[in-house]
């Protein structure tokens, strides 16, 4: 059932945990703190659901907990992975772009924005929430895609953390591990897990949420995960044009033997 009411309560989290993260932003010079903030602004929706709704049903305990999962590490991960390491690239590229006044700026082209997208994306967890339907197979299939989504992006980003952390890979492309089989497992993994609340939903009669799924697919292919990463990559890294000719960009998939790898073999 679409509950109104509880979906604009959530735009007080949606709305004030960017807010204060902007101002920390402005006292540290550094906007891209925000991406630490992102995963924990959908626990925040969901907390927020979850204890303004007048029944706990054993799927809203279920989603929660699986939020509260993924948020935690994926925000603990980006923020131990960008500690001391100054403005990403990408928002200082935005801050050349959008001067002067780009501190003022920033608070809607970074923060608020990033707010809205997760109030918008974390429809399904509303759903999956106020449902009341009982457990079925949708919850057991969501589980499996939510947890496999959870798994491929923790694997994926230790195994990149250990190969950046080898002295002999200096200059190298990551082609290892889950890494060989698709440039991007991370955000594979991300795309399972989205996919796997909407089935949360779609288990409770929140079918109607399907924009979340379809929304966080295109982001992540379109916008700002690989579209966004490979712009200029192949300039930046020597190598990797050989291993976009021989690896999937997203869907795993086996490695292609191109005519420079028989060449070398």
């Amino acid at each position: 059932m679409f509950d109104l009411t509880l979906l604009l309560y959530g735009l007080i989290p949606a709305l004030l945990l960017p807010s204060l993260t902007w101002i920390v932003s402005l006292l540290k010079g550094d906007a891209s703190i925000v991406d630490s903030l992102w995963s924990l602004i959908f626990l925040a929706l969901c907390a927020t659901w979850f204890f303004a709704y007048e029944f706990i049903t054993q799927r809203s305990v279920i989603v929660l907990a699986l939020v509260a999962l993924w948020a935690l590490r994926l925000s603990a991960y980006i923020t131990w992975r960008n500690w001391n390491e100054g403005e990403d690239a990408r928002y200082q590229a935005m801050r050349r772009k959008y001067s002067p006044n780009f501190a003022i700026k920033s608070l809607f082209l970074v923060f608020l924005l990033q707010g809205i997208l997760a109030w918008v994306i974390s429809l399904p967890l509303l759903a999956a929430i106020t449902g009341s339907r009982p457990l079925n197979l949708f919850d057991a299939l969501a589980m499996v895609l939510v947890i496999s989504g959870i798994l491929l992006e923790s694997i994926a980003d230790a195994q990149l953390a250990a190969f950046k952390a080898r002295p002999d890979t200096q200059g190298r492309v990551m082609d290892e591990g889950l890494w060989r089989y698709t440039r991007h497992p991370n955000y594979f993994g991300e795309c399972c897990l989205w996919w796997g609340f909407y089935l949360f939903a779609v288990a409770a009669g929140g079918w109607w949420s399907i924009l979340s799924p379809l929304l966080m697919t295109f982001l992540l292919l379109r916008v700002s995960g690989v579209a966004l990463l490979e712009k200029d990559i192949i300039e930046r890294r020597p190598g990797y044009g050989e291993y976009i000719d021989r690896t999937n960009a997203f869907l795993p998939g086996i490695p292609r033997v191109t005519c420079k790898t028989v060449t070398q073999k």
